[in-house]
C-alpha cells in the first residue's frame, strides 16, 4: 500500500505553464491499443486484475437497498467460482462498490467482512452546485454511514475562469473533510473544455490532498477517453518525480466493454508502469463493464460464451 498523498501548499509555478498539443495527446492514445497484444491466458489474467480494480456502481435515481445488495454479492463473487477454479484463483472480489450516501449503510451491510470498501459519492453529485458548507456535511454524513471512500467533485467553474487558488482551498477542505478515508476527486472533464484545463486541474487536486484523481462522473456528455486519461497520468507522473508520492487514477464513464479494460490497462503499463494496476492506485468506474469481461473469461476457460443465467447475479 504506497504511503497516502499528503498534498502540498499550492504551487501555481507548478502547472501554470503547461499547454497540452491535444492532437499529439490523441495520436500517443490512438497508438496504445497496438503497442502490446494481449491473447489466450495472458489476456484473461489481464481482465481478472480489471475486475480487481472496478468499482462496481450503481448511481441512478431508482436506487434502493435490495438493488445495493444484489450489487453487492456480485461485487463478493464478481466471476463464476468454477471459471476461476479452472484458472486456479482462489478468491477474487471488486476493487469496491460505489453507491450514493444514503445508500451507503446498505451496502455495508451486505459487504461485513468481505474487506470490500464502500465508496460514496458526495459533494453535490454529479453538478457539484451547492454552497461548500452542505457539501462538506454530505461528506461526513457519508462517512456517519460507514464510507471508506469518498468520491467528491469540484466546481467546474473554478477551472474555467482560471481560479486556481479557490479550487485548492475548495478540495482541500474536502479532503479535511474526509479524514482518514480515501478520497477520489471528479475532475468532470468532460466539462473543462480544454485539455490544458484538465493537466491544470490535475495538478491542483493532488495538490489539495487528493489520493486519487478521476475522470467523470459518467453524468457528463463525454466521459472517460484515453486521450484525456493519458494528460491526467502524465500530470500524475509529474506530481510523482516532484514529491515521490504516487496519486491513483480512476476512469469512470464509458467503459464499456473487455477491450476497453484492456486498452486502459495498457495505458496505465505505458505510461506509469506495472505498479500502477492495482487497486491501490487504479480504480475503473463501471457498472456495465464486468459483464462483458466475465463472458471473456467464460469463454477462455470453456470455449463458448456464457449464457446469462450462468453468470454471477448481479
Amino acid at each position: 500500500m504506497p504511503t497516502r498523498n499528503p498534498g502540498t501548499d499550492f504551487r501555481l509555478d507548478w502547472f501554470e505553464g503547461i499547454t497540452v498539443n491535444t492532437p499529439a495527446a490523441e495520436r500517443r492514445a490512438a497508438s496504445l491499443p497496438a503497442r502490446r497484444s494481449l491473447k489466450k491466458e495472458w489476456q484473461a489474467a489481464w481482465l481478472l486484475n480489471a475486475v480487481r480494480c472496478i468499482d462496481l456502481t450503481t448511481l441512478s435515481g431508482d436506487d434502493t437497498a435490495d438493488r445495493v445488495a444484489r450489487l453487492c454479492a456480485k461485487a463478493r463473487q464478481p466471476v463464476d467460482a468454477g471459471d476461476l477454479a479452472l484458472m486456479g484463483v482462489e478468491h477474487l472480489t471488486t476493487g469496491a462498490v460505489c453507491v450514493y450516501p444514503t445508500m451507503v449503510a446498505a451496502a455495508k451491510r451486505a459487504l461485513e467482512g468481505t474487506g470490500v470498501p464502500v465508496a460514496s459519492v458526495a459533494t453535490g453529485f454529479p453538478a457539484g452546485l451547492m454552497p461548500l458548507d452542505l457539501r462538506l456535511a454530505e461528506i461526513r454524513y457519508a462517512l456517519d454511514q460507514g464510507a471508506d471512500e469518498i468520491d467528491i467533485v469540484i466546481s467546474r467553474a473554478h477551472a474555467l475562469r482560471g481560479e486556481w487558488a479557490a479550487l485548492y482551498d475548495e478540495i482541500c477542505a474536502m479532503r479535511e473533510a474526509c479524514g482518514p478515508a480515501l478520497m477520489k476527486a471528479i475532475l468532470a472533464t468532460g466539462e473543462l473544455k480544454t485539455q490544458t484545463n484538465v493537466a491544470r486541474t490535475s495538478h491542483v487536486a493532488m495538490q489539495a490532498g487528493a489520493d486519487f484523481i478521476k475522470t467523470s462522473t459518467g453524468k457528463e456528455p463525454v466521459n472517460a477517453t484515453l486521450p484525456v486519461s493519458l494528460v491526467m497520468l502524465r500530470a500524475i507522473r509529474d506530481y510523482r518525480d516532484r514529491t515521490g508520492f504516487a496519486v491513483g487514477f480512476k476512469p469512470a464513464g464509458g467503459l464499456k466493454t473487455a477491450k476497453d479494460a484492456l486498452n486502459w490497462q495498457v495505458l496505465m503499463a505505458e505510461e506509469l508502469g506495472r505498479d500502477w494496476l492495482r487497486p491501490d492506485l487504479f480504480r475503473i468506474g463501471a457498472s456495465s463493464l464486468l459483464g462483458d469481461i466475465e463472458r471473456q473469461i467464460s469463454h477462455f476457460v470453456t470455449g463458448r460464451y456464457a449464457s446469462a443465467h450462468r453468470l454471477a447475479a448481479g
